[in-house]
């Protein structure tokens, strides 16, 4: 049980009262664009988890798909059938139904990547800024030694090294080798912002007292530094889900990605690149319309976030 549930019913209801007059939920009510983002963000989220339920059909089942159903354009163009409401792609696959399966794939390796990132950037973070001196300076200058390496090198590096040293093919490795490449591209950035509130909360007061009565460093930077340094941690997030999703994206679209059997947005775009100026317009921009907008939701979330969560810029 957790101790808010253990609390009588007079100072529970205090606690909501508190909740519903804090100044995040006043930011997030008086914004309507932020609220039409989150709105949509749910929308996409909804889609994406329930597609198996949801979804008019299974684009990944293959008892179900007819080539005879290939590249039917959507149902208000001539040819257009009630069946597929935006059309197919080049395997008959219900291009609906294909594009919330491939939001989830794209929605997973996002958050993937970016718990990956996080984990890396916030404990190395916490180390340099904490311990400083050469243990400092060693992690910083990996970080600048990252940042000239894309995630469409490491990717390709990764990917390469996978095929190379274990018997496994593409469909096998791909998700993870775009969590791991996208991972690695992005600690930077929480690294460097927790080292630097580290730096600023390691000389306060209660640091200090920790340290006198003799609480080992590990504890102090994970029990009593950390929480004092998530706020900024969460608008990187935020932000990094969008990219993330980017950046998978990109990497799909250029083949070292999610393979055509089980299709990101970025594989969607990729497959309907190729029929695009022979007419099948709808294989790559409707996937493309979804990308777009999930990224722009996410987006401004995060932008709203970084302005609630920061007096100087309200």
């Amino acid at each position: 049980m957790t101790e808010s549930s253990q609390l009588p019913p007079e100072e529970r209801k205090g606690l909501l009262a508190r909740g519903a007059d804090s100044d995040l939920l006043h930011s997030f009510l008086r914004s309507k664009v932020t609220i039409i983002a989150a709105i949509v963000t749910a929308i996409y989220f909804l889609g994406a988890f329930l597609a198996p339920l949801i979804a008019p059909h299974n684009p990944f089942d293959l008892m179900k798909i007819s080539i005879m159903d290939s590249l039917i354009p959507p149902v208000w163009e001539e040819g257009g059938q009630q069946t597929f409401v935006i059309g197919t792609d080049d395997q008959g696959r219900d291009l609906l139904s294909a594009i919330m399966y491939g939001t989830r794939i794209s929605l997973l390796v996002g958050f993937a990547s970016v718990a990956l990132a996080a984990v890396i950037g916030i404990t190395l973070g916490l180390v340099a800024g904490y311990l400083g001196g050469m243990v400092d300076a060693v992690i910083m200058r990996i970080a600048d030694v990252q940042l000239a390496f894309p995630a469409i090198l490491i990717a390709l590096l990764i990917d390469g090294s996978v095929h190379s040293a274990m018997e496994v093919t593409r469909e096998q490795s791909a998700f993870w080798v775009l969590v791991v490449s996208i991972g690695l591209s992005f600690w930077v950035q929480y690294a460097r912002t927790v080292r630097g509130s580290t730096m600023v909360e390691r000389n306060k007061e209660y640091v200090q007292a920790a340290r006198v009565i003799g609480v080992h460093p590990i504890r102090i930077m994970i029990r009593h530094v950390l929480p004092n340094v998530t706020g900024p941690v969460l608008v990187i997030a935020t932000i990094n889900l969008a990219l993330a999703i980017i950046t998978e994206a990109t990497l799909s679209y250029l083949g070292v990605g999610i393979p055509p059997t089980q299709p990101s947005l970025g594989t969607l775009i990729r497959i309907g690149q190729d029929f695009l100026f022979s007419g099948e317009w709808w294989i790559t921009i409707f996937p493309g319309i979804a990308l777009a907008g999930l990224v722009l939701a996410v987006n401004l979330l995060g932008d709203w976030l970084r302005d609630a969560l920061n007096p100087k810029l309200r």
